[in-house]
């Protein structure tokens, strides 16, 4: 009854239409992504559906996790967007499978049954007929796993519970898989997506099921799968955030995309608790440090109109961050620029802050290529500032831990802060907080009742290596 397949649409268009390119690329984009051994069994995936140049390196983040789940996920429900065909409710197609330059993927006809009943499902070859947001995954599902039946769901004109009714219908156990195709924002400039995507980013985390396709073009199956994932407790991770600016395209107008997994939140959280330890701390925090340190650079030899090098994907880039970037020539000061409050995209924040350290800092005259060479450069994360209470200065100095706080100082618009390494070079609480008032341009004496003081740790990542938290 239901013998005839869905042929590929978007085969060599969108990715490769030979199986051995199409294998080849993938693997390049899967090998790239960095191992997350202790990392479980995602229940839920956000990946996005351009062509491969442009978003395979980012869905690979998600789908590089399903290699050690590839024996037990027999069942993907795959849920996406319609670009070509207008529907009500969620389309699902009449045929036994689709295929792809890697094989055929079986329909699951019986899971299909379970949905016939709600009004807002309606079959429809033609809406899966060209659609290439439901097509993209199933090369990547093909590769990471291993035999595996497909509901797919072309989502029209529909409401977020209507989505989630039928999400829930599918949800299963163990062995089913549900993954939602989405872009993120179209065609902005590079800077304003990138504002716009960290945004729809923040939603998305806190399951937020409000979005709008201005914001996600596949806004309408993730709003439902949100309400879902809410509903069953579990805890969204950001893999990656990325743009077509990122990775093949120019930067004027750029598409956002994301990989996010989701999965069940206490026994994520047992899992990590169980399993953490110092060395994995430190491979985090190194790799952070290494994305970080390359984009400040890459910023400055830019300007410069050097050559510059690749920038490492990490996925705490996408997410809002503070940093300080600091310069040093021949270990000599020049430059450090920064800000404190994470206002934006840490991946933005620190290419600015380098570009400031460089060119704005007024105290040194703007860096000039010759420098470039010997140029060390050092950035440090902000960790959120707490209030440091103190009724006088004497309880301040006590309060403070050298070697440790990076000190905020306040009074009626005058602001100075100092990073933990100045510690280094003034280790007295008194000498350091006296400096600290004249340069908010304070007398080192000054006190008031009215003057505030706050704290923070941060995370310093060399290009010597050293990592220090």
């Amino acid at each position: 009854m239901f013998a005839a397949t869905r042929p590929a649409a978007v085969a060599g268009t969108f990715y490769p239409a030979d199986p051995a390119a199409l294998n080849v690329q993938i693997a390049r984009y899967l090998a790239d992504v960095p191992p997350r051994h202790r990392a479980p069994a995602p229940k839920l995936l956000v990946v996005p559906h351009a062509g491969y140049v442009y978003s395979g390196p980012v869905a690979a983040h998600a789908y590089a996790l399903l290699a050690r789940w590839r024996a037990r996920i027999t069942r993907v429900v795959l849920l996406g967007p319609t670009h070509r065909v207008a529907v009500r409710g969620l389309a699902v197609p009449t045929v036994s499978a689709f295929d792809t330059p890697l094989g055929s993927v079986a329909i699951d006809r019986a899971a299909l049954a379970q949905l016939a009943d709600l009004p807002q499902v309606v079959a429809s070859d033609a809406a899966h007929a060209a659609e290439h947001s439901l097509e993209v995954q199933l090369p990547f599902l093909q590769s990471v796993l291993g035999e595996f039946t497909l509901v797919p769901l072309a989502v029209g004109d529909a409401r977020s519970d209507e989505v989630a009714q039928v999400v829930e219908r599918l949800w299963g156990g163990d062995e089913t898989l549900i993954v939602i195709s989405s872009d993120l924002s179209h065609y902005l400039p590079y800077a304003r997506a990138q504002t716009v995507d960290s945004a729809t980013v923040d939603r998305i985390l806190r399951l937020d099921d409000s979005l709008t396709p201005h914001q996600a073009c596949g806004a309408l199956p993730l709003a439902g799968a949100l309400r879902a994932a809410r509903a069953h407790g579990l805890a969204p991770r950001l893999l990656d955030l990325r743009n077509s600016g990122d990775t093949a395209g120019d930067r004027s107008r750029v598409v956002g995309y994301c990989a996010i997994a989701f999965d069940a939140a206490a026994a994520a959280s047992d899992a990590e608790q169980d399993t953490t330890d110092q060395s994995s701390d430190s491979e985090a925090h190194a790799a952070l440090g290494s994305a970080l340190l390359a984009r400040a650079r890459n910023a400055i030899a830019d300007a410069l109109g050097l050559p510059t090098g690749p920038d490492p994907a990490h996925a705490e880039l996408a997410l809002r961050g503070a940093t300080f970037v600091t310069l040093r020539r021949q270990g000599a000061l020049r430059g450090c620029v920064g800000r404190l409050e994470a206002e934006r995209p840490l991946d933005h924040d620190v290419r600015l802050n380098a570009l400031g350290a460089a060119f704005h800092d007024r105290r040194f005259e703007p860096l000039e290529p010759e420098e470039f060479a010997d140029l060390e450069i050092e950035v440090s994360l902000l960790d959120p500032a707490e209030a440091l209470p103190a009724c006088s200065e004497a309880e301040a100095l006590q309060a403070l831990r050298p070697g440790t706080d990076g000190v905020i100082l306040e009074w009626r618009g005058l602001r100075s802060t100092f990073l933990p390494q100045v510690w280094e070079e003034l280790p007295a609480p008194t000498e350091f907080l006296a400096a600290l008032k004249r340069k908010a341009g304070l007398p080192a004496h000054f006190w008031a009742s009215d003057l505030r003081l706050s704290r923070y740790r941060v995370r310093k990542f060399a290009e010597n290596g050293e990592v220090h938290s």
